[in-house]
């Protein structure tokens, strides 16, 4: 995508992972690279992506169409919303987890080692309306002996459910390791 990083503001802003950061550009996202884990979860993507079309499942998946050192570029599907300020799981009766859904995690999980695959924030919603896949790149593997290294050692962020302590809303903020004591959310100007 040429001039990727015009894109890249603070009106564009979706959001803010560990590894990586979402910005809107049209029909398209672009998910900059915060960190090296944030790279290889793009190209675990990408990998993923051409395998489920190549199974027939690709309507199920937002489309990756580029992977860069820097940034990955997506199709847009809209977020779903949060619950109560913050990510919820899917779970097996929720109604929009149909039979296919249920075969493409079975395979996610058994032939991708794919990580976190119920969560809320890792689904939207494309221009058709279909519940499509967004955020699939992460392993298991890679979340055990990258990940939390990384987490532990406030390198990445994980995320507390605390009041932020300059708006007061209680919402997902990001905590670099045990002892980082700014309680802000992003939108208060925590990055």
């Amino acid at each position: 995508m040429e001039n990727w990083k015009d894109y890249c503001t603070a009106q564009n802003f979706l959001g803010v992972g560990s590894t990586r950061k979402a910005y809107r550009a049209g029909n398209k996202v672009i998910k900059v690279h915060l960190h090296p884990i944030g790279y290889e979860q793009s190209r675990h993507e990408l990998l993923i992506y051409q395998e489920m079309k190549r199974l027939g499942y690709v309507g199920y998946f937002a489309e990756v169409t580029e992977v860069h050192k820097e940034y990955a570029v997506q199709s847009f599907a809209k977020p779903l919303e949060l619950r109560n300020a913050q990510t919820y799981d899917l779970s097996e009766d929720d109604e929009r987890l149909t039979e296919p859904y249920k075969k493409i995690l079975s395979i996610l999980d058994h032939e991708f080692d794919s990580f976190d695959l119920k969560d809320s924030g890792n689904f939207g919603i494309n221009e058709a309306g279909r519940l499509v896949f967004i955020d699939y790149g992460m392993t298991k593997k890679q979340y055990e002996s990258e990940w939390v290294r990384e987490a532990d050692a406030g390198v990445i962020p994980q995320i507390f459910f605390e009041a932020c302590a300059v708006c007061g809303v209680e919402k997902e903020l990001r905590i670099y390791g045990k002892d980082d004591q700014d309680r802000r959310c992003v939108g208060c100007g925590k990055e």
